[in-house]
């Protein structure tokens, strides 16, 4: 059964458009991929860069103990005065 030119075009661009269609997909994957990688390192490094916060924090308060008392008597000193007057105010 001879094929006419028209069937053969038709076939080799409904060919053309699925292998563009897996090209297509392949580079979305890729490029999600990549993506997850980056977030994933991102969240590693800000949750290493957090615990190391915390233990120099630490370390701080045992080693200046008198000045996280007087450091933290004065924030709160400041925040109970601040909320006072906002009440006052209104």
């Amino acid at each position: 059964m001879p094929q006419t030119v028209l069937d053969r075009a038709t076939e080799h661009i409904a060919e053309s458009a699925r292998q563009a269609s897996r090209a297509t997909g392949g580079v979305a994957d890729a490029i999600i991929e990549d993506g997850v990688g980056v977030v994933r390192r991102a969240a590693k490094q800000g949750g290493d860069a957090a615990e190391e916060f915390l233990n120099d924090t630490g370390q701080r308060i045992q080693r200046h103990p008198a000045l996280t008392v007087a450091v933290t008597f004065a924030v709160g000193f400041t925040a109970g005065a601040l909320v006072g007057w906002m009440i006052k105010r209104r």
